[in-house]
């Protein structure tokens, strides 16, 4: 597995918008974003089911970006997409791509310590 590559950040007003890319090789049954503001924990804040079982497709939001942030897949199989709208101040952080997933991780539970392969992040910095 190759580092995932994030790409996409930069500073923007409160209200804006910003569209975050992540380029993944290897096979993974899930991709995440995650983000770490200063002095603050790792946080997941989306994920999407990647395998090929029954919920293929699904895609999993934390409660403070939902209905605000999307994720999903490109249109390469290896790109993923977060596309973020209303931003708030709260939402500056360092964004990361996760891929991966250890066998006995779970795409729902949005964990750090079930990915092995992190990218190097991307600034995402948010003005009132």
């Amino acid at each position: 597995q190759v580092q995932p590559v994030e790409s996409g950040g930069g500073s923007v007003q409160a209200g804006g918008s910003l569209r975050l890319s992540c380029e993944v090789s290897g096979n993974s049954d899930c991709m995440a974003w995650f983000r770490q503001a200063s002095g603050k924990q790792r946080e997941g804040i989306a994920a999407i089911d990647t395998g090929s079982g029954l919920f293929q497709g699904s895609t999993y939001h934390a409660d403070s970006v939902k209905g605000r942030f999307t994720i999903s897949r490109g249109p390469a199989k290896n790109t993923l997409w977060l596309q973020m709208n209303s931003l708030k101040p709260e939402d500056t952080a360092m964004y990361y791509c996760a891929s991966n997933i250890r066998a006995n991780g779970r795409c729902w539970k949005l964990l750090a310590d079930e990915y092995r392969d992190w990218g190097q992040g991307t600034q995402v910095t948010v003005s009132s």
